[in-house]
């Protein structure tokens, strides 16, 4: 994929990483901790998929281990955002014991639920990789993990929409009732934002179309809107204003989302890449005829 994914910096991701780190560990591993106290020697193991999918998140999964010990090394088989089969070797790692049976929870599970992402995001974006028209995310998120969801859908081959509240103006339909109108949110939002933010403005109805391109917004959401709606949408927009770029959202599924392409959007935003994905499911196995003196 032409999409490059950018992983968060080390200093947004450690945080959460060792909090759930701690939240696994506790006050220790008690089987590991009773088994393999005195137990220096250095072992190997190896990730294998239970199912075929698009990997991601083992840059995340070796930091996992390396926040345990930073002697641990994780060997990706697979490539980040690259193909597996059912029965592949994904990754192959070598560290102690107790660091590769401490980390293997919580560096499994996040590869599990951001492969699982990047999955469900490459179905939807096969749909329409011949077309001039970008699939995008949502703020529909786990709390805790956007950063990382977000991540997998960009290793998925989607883009990133606003991170947070902070990133971007977003006009919906609520902030429009409640200023009432449009025209009203728009002059309002301008007098207080910095530059250069950009204004999007929710929109369900042509007569909604036309007072966001006459008040200048820079990106126009058509909302839940019918196939002929939407067309005739575009079509305002574009004979008004070729820099307003347009984002199509509401109801989006495979079955649906290619025709919703072809009517000449610039975006789609979708949560279902995130919110309706199930995990990739992968073990690890510790190869106990391994171990490797130091």
């Amino acid at each position: 994929m032409s999409q490059i994914a950018i992983l968060p910096a080390p200093i947004l991701l450690e945080p959460f990483l060792r909090s759930w780190l701690l939240e696994d560990i506790g006050r220790g591993d008690r089987t590991t901790e009773a088994l393999f106290s005195s137990d220096a020697q250095v072992r190997k193991a190896e990730w294998t998929a239970k199912e075929a999918g698009i990997i991601a998140g083992l840059p995340v999964a070796m930091k996992v281990f390396q926040l345990l010990s930073e002697k641990t090394n994780l060997v990706p088989v697979v490539a980040e955002g690259e193909w597996c089969n059912k029965g592949q070797v994904v990754a192959r790692l070598e560290g102690s014991i107790d660091t590769l049976l401490m980390g293997e929870r919580v560096a499994l599970n996040l590869v599990m639920r951001l492969s699982g992402i990047a999955t469900l995001t490459r179905k939807y974006i096969d749909k329409i990789t011949d077309l001039p028209c970008k699939l995008v995310d949502t703020r529909k998120t786990t709390p805790g993990l956007r950063l990382l969801e977000k991540y997998a859908t960009q290793v998925g081959g989607a883009v990133n929409h606003r991170m947070g509240l902070d990133d971007a103006v977003m006009i919906k339909d609520n902030h429009i009732a409640a200023a009432g109108g449009i025209k009203e949110a728009i002059a309002r939002i301008r007098s207080h934002i910095p530059y250069p933010l950009s204004i999007e403005v929710e929109t369900e109805t042509l007569d909604q179309v036309a007072e966001a391109v006459a008040e200048g917004a820079d990106i126009i959401m058509l909302d839940n809107m019918p196939l002929d709606m939407m067309d005739r949408a575009v079509q305002m927009i574009r004979a008004a204003h070729n820099r307003i770029k347009i984002e199509a959202s509401g109801n989006i599924t495979l079955e649906t989302i290619r025709t919703v392409a072809e009517t000449g959007v610039d975006y789609i935003s979708s949560s279902a890449p995130i919110t309706r994905s199930t995990w990739l499911d992968l073990s690890m196995r510790i190869n106990h005829n391994s171990s490797v003196k130091n």
